[in-house]
């Protein structure tokens, strides 16, 4: 089930491209932007991430950490970072828990089961959820309007 807005964000340790464990709440006191993304190295994942990428000055005007999470290795995730020179965490969901304690896996995604939706949450600086995407369709990119709307509320 997808948290609802104005509820804590369930919190999580993950290994990053480094495989060192990283947590949600490492980055307490600040705004975090969590961007769940399919797979590694499609296309429509790349675009994404490289839109990210390319607007990090918007995040860190708002001191938001940004945090990329797919079910990907994190051995995936280093090369996919390296080769598209990702500026922001990217973090392994390897075992699909935290995908599936956001609520956000398909049942099935071209023959495979438990793919993470592209989905987005923005979490403010005391662990509540100020707004959240779940697409249904991966071709679809997250509404980058509205999620700086949802931190510029947060600095208010």
């Amino acid at each position: 089930m997808v948290p609802k807005v104005n509820t804590k964000a369930p919190d999580f340790t993950l290994k990053n491209t480094d495989g060192t464990g990283i947590s949600l709440n490492d980055f307490s006191k600040r705004p975090k932007v969590l961007f769940f993304f399919p797979l590694a190295f499609s296309d429509v994942c790349t675009d994404e991430l490289c839109s990210i990428r390319d607007n990090m000055k918007l995040y860190n005007a708002f001191d938001a950490k940004v945090i990329g999470i797919s079910i990907d290795s994190f051995f995936a995730l280093k090369a996919f970072k390296r080769s598209e020179n990702i500026n922001f965490t990217l973090l392994s969901d390897f075992n699909k828990e935290v995908s599936a304690r956001y609520g956000v896996l398909y049942d099935d995604y071209f023959g495979m089961k438990g793919v993470a939706k592209r989905s987005t949450f923005v979490i403010d600086r005391e662990g509540l959820i100020q707004y959240k995407e779940v697409l249904e369709d991966s071709s679809d990119l997250p509404d980058f309007k509205s999620i700086q709307k949802s931190l510029s509320s947060d600095n208010k």
